[in-house]
This record gives C-alpha cells, structure tokens and sequence, in this order.
C-alpha cells in the first residue's frame, strides 16, 4: 500500500501555533542546509582522490641494484629454483594471490618488511616526503590540465592533457602589430562640436526620450493587463547613464510612473496568494487578473525603493562612482522624488504599501529645507481633510507622536498644526449604546414567540439572519468603528499634547499644542478638566508665555468649560480678567491676525456663557473694546464692533455708555486691570463717534448702527449680508492680507481739460502768431499785432 503524505486542513493550520510552523520552517532550511553541505564535502573528497591519484606514481624496481647482482641471483634461482610441480598448492595460491597486488610488485624487495606490512597510522610528513624518489629538473615541467577521471572496477583513472605552450615571441610580435595599428587609428582627431551642435545633439536625444516614454506610458494606460510587462522597461530608464539628459529624464520618469500609477491602480488593496490559491486551477481570466495584480505591486514596490534610495542619497551627501549625476542636480531629483510620494500618499490611501510612504514622508516634515517640509506638510494636510475612514489619519498620528517624542520633541511647530486639520470633530466621545446600535431592529425570542406562527417564527429567522449578512457587506464604515478609530486617534493627540505641557514647557511647541487644545478641549475626557485648568492657569501666572500662547490657553480653558464642563462648579474669573488686561498688548499693524483668536475668546466667554457673566463685566469689556477699534486696521475694527452688537443685544442695560446724562458711583479708571472694578457705567461710548469719519465704509455703518442702540428693525438696521455673519466671517472677509480693498474703492475720471492743456494750446498760438509777424516784417508789411491779439479766442 503506498503511504501517501495528507495535505493538512485549513482548519488544522488554523489550531497550529506559528511557534511551531516557525519551528518546522527551521527544520526544513536546517535540512537543505545539512545536504548541501554533504554534498560539498563529497566533491571534496573526490578532488582530493583524483589529485592523489595524479601525485602517486608507482615506485620503479630499482634496476642499478639488479645489473651489480643479476649474476648472483640467477645463480642462486638456479640453486634454489624449484619446479612448479614440486610446489605445494598452498603455495602456489598464495603467490598467485600476491602477484596480482600492486604493493607486492611495486615493493622494495631489497627491504626486509614483510609483504603484508599496515600502514603506520602516525606516520609524519618529513618521513613520508623523503620516501618520495628526487629527480633533477633538467626540463621544464610540463603543465597540466586535469580533465573529470575515469572510474572502472579498478578504480579512479585521472585523465590530463598537456597545457599547448604558445610562440611568445609570435604573441609579442602581433601584440606590437595590434599596437601601432591602434596608434595608427587614435592618431585620427576626433570630431570637435561646437555648442550649438551639442545642444542641437542634446535636444534631440531628450525628444527621443520623451517620445519613448510618451508610447509606453500610453501603451500601458490603454492596455493595462496586456502591457504591465512595459512597465519594468519604464522604470528601467530611472537609471538613465547618457551625463547630458540623465537629470532631465530621470525627473519625466518618475512623474509618468506616479501618474501611471495614479490611473492603474485598482480601488482596492491586493493581498498575496497562498499556496493552496496558487494550487488551484482558475479560468484564464482569472489567471490573468493575478498576473496583472502581482506585476502591479511588485513594480510599485520597486518603484518606491527607487524614489527612497534618491531622498536618501541626497540626504546623506552619497554618490555612486558609477553615477553620472552631479550633487547638485541630486537635490532636484530628491524634490520631485518627494512630490512624486505626496501625490501618491495622498491619491493612494488604500492601496499597499501607503504605510511605507507614510514613514517616509512624515520625517520629511521637519526637513531643514523649507520647500520640502512645505511639501509634505500640505500633502498631510490634505490626506486629514478627505479621509473619511480614518485608518491613513491613525497612521499618520502614531509617526508623528513616535517622531516627536524620538527627536526630544525639537520638531518644527509646523508638524504639530497638521493635527488641526483633522476630520474629528463631527465625532462625540460619550454616545449612547442605541445610537451606536444598527437602526435595524430584530425581533426578540419572545416576541417572536407571542406574535408569529412556527412557520412565520422560521421564515422570520432566515429573513433575519439574510439582513445581517447585508448589514456586515455594507461598504460604508460603521459609526461604531468610525468612533473607535478616532477614539484611538484623540488619544494619541492627546498623550503627545499632554507630554509637552509636562516635560516642554519653553519648547517652540507650546503655542502649536494650546491651539490643538483650543480646538479638541471638548473631547477631552471630563476626568482631566481639573488637571487641565491647573496647568494652563499656572502657565499664564508665570509669565514665560507670550500674550499670542496666553490667548490660547485662555482659548482652550473655554472651550473645556463650554463643553461637557458645564457640569463643573469653576469660577474662570481669573481667565477674564488676563483677556482684558491682554487687550492692550495686541498687535495693531499688519500682523493683527492675534484680533481673531479674541474673538474666539470673546464668543466663548460671553455669548455662549451669558447667564455666568455680570453686566459690570460686560460693560467694562464692552469700552475696553470700543478704544481698541480705534487703533487697529479695518477689518479687526468691524469685528470687534460686530462683538459690540452682541452685547449689545445679549445683556440688558448696555445703553446705558450711551447716554450721557446717567449717572453713577465712582470714577471710571480705565487703566485698571481688574473689569469687575473699573466703574465702567459712569463713561460714554465717545469712540463711535469717531469711528463714524471712519474711511471704510462698513466701519462707518457699524458706528452708526451701534450709535442707535443697535436695532433690528428700521433706519437703523444693518443690511442682512452684514448681521447674518458672525464676528469672525467679518474679520476674514475683509480682510487685506492681498492688498486688496473690500469694497473695491471707485476710480477717479480724469477732466477733459485741465489748466495743462489750456497752457499748451496757449503756448502753440502764440507761437503761431510769432511766426506770422516775422515773416510779414520781412515783406515790408507793417502788423498791428495788438489788434489780432485782440481778436483771437485768446486775448
């Protein structure tokens, strides 16, 4: 019976451990390992034989010593000569037996060893060469080339054949010939170009380049299951040698592959075979599919190694000796190897291998070039904005933190404002377990039970059972695996957010980290808020901060207490009263962008927060406010007046600044820090009056508008594109950070005639009038030249 190996299950390998798979995979190379090395040392020991076959030679009967005795022994053969037929037949086997070894004839018969003497097994070497007979060298050995032996029942025959020893004088002779006729075609001059011609010559080798990589990229986007195989003929010309288009079509090459690829690639991630898959038999198509699919990943894999191995040789200043390529053309070829790999982490999200470009292009973003690092930040920016899944973000996050931790958080500012851009927000932490939950809802056991027959209860089941199957196919991601991954994403953010306010105070990171805060506080797990608090507060007291920082960390301690910290019985006085003494520290010029982040603050400590407010705290903030809009640029001036409706609108008795006749306790002291103490009610809003003669006109119409007690209704009323916009949308809108003025200021019609052109028409008549006098003096004719003064248009 033939015992035949069973192929194990699938559900067998299942059970198996990979200790043990690992284990058997070592066996097997072990093996391999262990004939291959038998088989070394066979070939081994045969060439040993075969040259020990070649070295010994058997030893000749010594013939000196048998022409001085030959007299003696044939006289003593005579003597003791027996005939064969008196011999025993014990004997005369016996030396039958001998004769046919070549130990008893190759002996030496004057020795008195015995013919069946062993060999000493320690035996040393200087005895063993001695034996060897000495011969004088009077001819030049002979060289010998050792052929594959001979093996008969007699053993291994070496087989050699004598080396042909070659005329040197002839080989000198033709040598000397090939010489001179080599010098004879180098004296030729070659053609010298001039550069005309070699850039003539250039342009055409670069068209024919281009042309070739035009059919082969078009060949492959028309076909691309037939010609995948043009593909590694593509990449191939990465490796362009000819020094003067080398850079040039390098560069046309790996931006034709990325678009190639960008086209090509399936909507999918293609995963290796098993073995069990390759077994299998398939149809042709399906054959052809694989093909396609395991060419694709392979030449994308080896294009990635190429663009690698470029950023890395510029990086490290390395140069092949083989290439043809200079240093400095080196960094251009490293740039576009780098957009090449930000265009394709961002088209490439699901396919192989985009955690690779991930690794890569993530260090990038601290790179000391400033084109580079702008490259790969806007590339991460843009993969945040569209992934909707949130599998690229999670691992963009995870090398991020790894990379400022790893670098002792001395990274660029820049590679933490990527997290702001993150797709998180739409996601609550805290959701109820129904909101989670399918919308579908199944029928329980009981239900089922009361309400439906046998046969309905069993159709009921199979109907079920069909829609949960249709559920899991879904393509679109589920909110509970939506929630877990960003989950998982804020954590990250968070720790390494949390980290550099622990261990990086000072660091230039600080400022990037609050704003993360400020716009994820609400995110954060209520556990934390207190710690939190603490921490920014202390921040602030210290004094190490610049008002730009403490305005974030006023920014991220609303936004915390606005959220699920509403639940907290905190007093934030202290944050209120650092915003209003900040107020007057703020930048005025063309760096106001500062203006934006306050008014953030203000819309989360006043509008959002109304009923925790004091209207002497309005009030005081409300004229605080007012005199800086008289000292800052246009479009900070028309938010923080829309800021002023609002408070306007939001807390009563805020027209009390604008009568001038109330009256009060106390002296306002506008230079107070304190805004529960300033006595803001007993001053007037003189500042709107001057904003009115404002040069812009919205300014102008949000002075007035707020002069008549900002109404909703009538003559006083702003226009809806104004009051339907908030604070912040003004302060964007108008803003002039590209010279431009909103609205469009009017152009200015020039006159039709101006007291230029009168002087120049004046200037050509009376020179008219000049000439015509000298010419009728000369014919004698007296001119009253008066009297046509008088009567020309001009007098």
């Amino acid at each position: 019976r033939k015992n035949t190996k069973r192929v194990p299950s699938f559900r067998k390998l299942l059970r198996t451990s990979q200790i043990k798979l690992d284990n058997k995979l070592k066996n097997k190379q072990y093996k391999q390992k262990s004939a291959a090395k038998k088989y070394r040392k066979e070939q081994k020991k045969l060439r040993e034989a075969v040259r020990d076959a070649i070295s010994r030679k058997p030893f000749p009967l010594e013939e000196c010593k048998k022409k001085q005795v030959a007299g003696k022994w044939e006289e003593k053969e005579e003597e003791d000569a027996l005939p064969l037929d008196m011999m025993d037949e014990d004997d005369l086997k016996l030396m039958e037996d001998l004769a046919q070894k070549a130990s008893f004839l190759t002996r030496d018969l004057s020795s008195n060893e015995p013919v069946h003497v062993k060999k000493r097994k320690h035996e040393s070497v200087i005895e063993q060469y001695e034996k060897v007979p000495r011969r004088l060298q009077t001819e030049p050995e002979k060289e010998l080339i050792h052929l594959l032996p001979i093996k008969d029942k007699t053993g291994i025959i070496p087989q050699a054949v004598e080396k042909p020893v070659l005329n040197v004088a002839h080989d000198e002779e033709e040598d000397t010939e090939d010489m001179e006729e080599a010098e004879d075609f180098n004296e030729e001059p070659l053609p010298i170009l001039t550069p005309e011609e070699m850039a003539a010559q250039r342009r055409q080798k670069l068209q024919e380049r281009k042309m070739h990589i035009a059919a082969l990229a078009s060949a492959i986007l028309s076909e691309p299951d037939s010609n995948i195989k043009k593909l590694k003929e593509l990449r191939a010309m990465l490796m362009e040698q000819d020094p003067n288009v080398a850079v040039i079509v390098r560069k046309l090459v790996m931006v034709s592959l990325m678009e190639i690829f960008k086209d090509v690639t399936p909507s999918y991630k293609i995963r290796p075979l098993t073995e069990a898959e390759k077994a299998t038999k398939v149809k042709k198509e399906t054959q052809k599919l694989r093909e396609f699919e395991e060419g694709l990943v392979s030449q994308y894999k080896f294009y990635l190694e190429n663009l690698e191995q470029t950023i890395k040789d510029w990086k490290q200043r390395k140069l092949k000796k083989s290439n043809v390529i200079s240093l400095k053309a080196y960094k251009g070829l490293a740039e576009v190897a780098v957009k090449c790999l930000c265009e394709l982490l961002v088209a490439l999200p699901h396919f192989n291998f985009h955690n690779n470009i991930i690794v890569l292009i993530v260090p990038l973003m601290n790179d000391p070039s400033k084109m580079i690092s702008e490259l790969c930040v806007e590339a991460v920016k843009k993969l945040f904005k569209q992934d909707k899944l949130g599998y690229a973000s999670l691992g963009v996050v995870k090398v991020i933190s790894g990379l400022v931790r790893g670098r002792n958080y001395d990274v660029r500012p820049e590679v933490l404002k990527v997290f702001l851009h993150l797709r998180i927000k739409e996601v609550e932490l805290q959701k109820d377990s129904e909101d989670i939950a399918p919308k579908k809802k199944f029928m329980t056991y009981k239900e089922k039970r009361k309400n439906l027959s046998r046969m309905q209860r069993k159709w009921k089941k199979a109907e079920e059972k069909l829609e949960r199957e249709l559920l899991e196919a879904e393509a679109s991601e589920s909110k509970e695996k939506k929630l877990k991954l960003h989950t998982e994403t804020l954590n990250i953010v968070f720790v390494t957010y949390f980290r550099i306010l622990k261990k990086a105070q000072k660091s230039p990171l600080l400022p990037a980290v609050l704003e993360g805060l400020a716009k994820f506080a609400h995110l954060i797990n209520v556990e934390f808020f207190d710690d939190l608090l603490i921490v920014l507060h202390s921040l602030i007291a210290s004094g190490d901060l610049s008002y730009r920082e403490s305005l974030h960390c006023i920014l991220s301690a609303f936004h915390i207490l606005s959220g699920q910290g509403d639940v907290l019985n905190i007093d934030p006085m202290k944050f209120y009263t650092h915003l209003y003494k900040t107020l007057f520290s703020l930048h005025a010029g063309g760096t106001n962008e500062d203006i934006g982040i306050v008014l953030q603050c203000l819309d989360v400590m006043f509008a959002k927060r109304r009923k925790q407010v004091s209207q002497q705290r309005a009030l005081a903030f409300l004229k605080r406010l007012s005199i800086l809009a008289l000292h800052v640029l246009p479009n900070s001036s028309v938010g923080i007046l829309a800021t002023n409706r609002v408070f306007m609108q939001t807390f009563p008795k805020m027209d009390l600044l604008l009568d001038n006749e109330s009256q009060g306790s106390g002296v306002y002291l506008p230079e107070l820090e304190e805004p529960e103490h300033c006595n803001a009610q007993n001053t007037a809003l003189w500042e709107l009056h001057l904003l009115q003669r404002h040069y812009h006109p919205t300014v102008q119409k949000f002075a007035s508008h707020l002069i008549a007690g900002a109404p909703t209704e009538g003559s006083g009323a702003l226009p809806l594109d104004l009051t339907q916009r908030s604070a912040t949308e003004l302060f964007e809108t108008y803003c002039m950070k590209g010279m431009t003025f909103n609205p469009p200021v009017a152009s200015v019609t020039p006159r039709r005639k101006d007291t230029f052109s009168q002087m120049d028409s004046f200037v050509e008549e009376l020179n008219k009038q000049l000439q015509q006098h000298v010419s009728e003096t000369v014919a004698h004719k007296p001119l009253d030249f008066a009297k046509h003064l008088k009567e020309s248009s001009l007098a």
